[in-house]
């Protein structure tokens, strides 16, 4: 019965963890945060890996879930053309493995 009551728990809270649902949005009045795109990961704060499916996505880790309504997001972003405007400097990884936080200070922009 222990075994059954801790399995039942491990489920439960897997579900209520917070994912990275994000949306888009076209004005930046309307954002969470503004990030900027760089070309290099080097100059990043976050490297993120875009999740096909939102069982896949992280919990403020980099693993990106684009949702097409913002009532389901997370987080609403405005993707900046100057880096001076950017609260948080991204890069695009192919490989989720290497998504995650390489400046932490930046992490509260996304709880």
């Amino acid at each position: 019965m222990n075994k059954f009551l801790l399995a039942t728990l491990l489920v439960c809270g897997a579900f209520s963890a917070k994912a990275q649902k994000i949306f888009s949005v076209d004005n930046q009045a309307y954002a969470d945060v503004k990030v900027y795109v760089v070309d290099n990961e080097a100059y990043a704060d976050l490297k993120v890996y875009k999740v096909s499916n939102q069982a896949y996505a992280g919990n403020n880790d980099g693993k990106w879930y684009f949702v097409d309504n913002q009532a389901y997001a997370d987080k609403k972003v405005y993707f900046v053309d100057n880096q001076a405007y950017a609260d948080v400097k991204i890069f695009f990884v192919s490989n989720q493995a290497y998504a995650g936080w390489k400046n932490s200070s930046k992490k509260h922009h996304f709880y």
